[in-house]
């Protein structure tokens, strides 16, 4: 009796990690509707200025711009999963760091986008509350706090958190570089499989770093970003 306890609280322990990748997973999944589609990060308007003509350009690219991600964004994204209640605090400190209006709007949309999708899909009431609480007080819906405080609300660990978010966003550069005609879609794949590490060395520097030690490392990207609105034509909002 004692032996079929013990293997039925291991099967059930076994459903509820099971069940907790599977969330991991949809979280991930190009599918879910965060609002990434509609933004390149500054690659549009890289890629039409003439900085990006070949593969090994775009590689870099996108080196750089997650190096940014990690330094610019995970902190906060970190810093709003320990301590959701300071979420309010944590966005206001976003909305200040990111003076590019391009990257700022972008980062608005993606929020209230993932945060919409998120208490539609997930039948948490404090998600709801959450949004009550945002929308009443009317805080700067920044995607990485937005981010790293659902997901704390739906008990992903932090860690996973931050590697979901950092994978969304190289995702997010090579779909980006496939829809512009940059690469083809096996090539995307072959250059998001062959930064995988970088990502991973991304996430150990930047894991810990405080969001008021949140840093700009790729100013270029910046610079691209902001000259989005002035492209003659184009596929992304950023």
């Amino acid at each position: 009796m004692r032996e079929a306890a013990l293997n039925a609280k291991v099967h059930v322990s076994r459903i509820a990690l099971d069940q907790n990748d599977l969330l991991v997973w949809q979280l991930a999944d190009s599918a879910f509707p965060a609002g990434g589609f509609a933004h390149s990060g500054g690659l549009e308007a890289a890629a039409q200025h003439g900085e990006i003509t070949n593969r090994s350009e775009l590689v870099h690219f996108i080196k750089n711009a997650l190096q940014q991600v990690g330094h610019g964004s995970v902190p906060f994204l970190s810093g709003a999963h320990k301590s959701p209640g300071d979420f309010g605090v944590i966005s206001q400190h976003f909305e200040t760091f990111t003076s590019n209006h391009v990257a700022n709007r972008a980062s608005r949309l993606q929020g209230r986008a993932f945060l919409a999708s998120s208490v539609r899909i997930f039948p948490a009431e404090a998600l709801k509350y959450f949004q009550s609480k945002v929308n009443e007080q009317n805080f700067p819906m920044h995607f990485a706090p937005i981010f790293g405080t659902i997901l704390s609300l739906l008990h992903v660990a932090r860690e996973a958190a931050c590697r979901i978010f950092l994978f969304i966003h190289l995702r997010g550069f090579v779909s980006s570089a496939v829809r512009l005609g940059l690469v083809g879609p096996l090539e995307g794949q072959g250059i998001q499989y062959q930064l995988t590490g970088c990502l991973e060395a991304i996430f150990a520097e930047c894991i810990n770093v405080d969001y008021k030690a949140a840093a700009q490392t790729n100013p270029l990207s910046e610079i691209w970003q902001a000259n989005q609105d002035r492209l003659y034509s184009r596929l992304f909002q950023s």
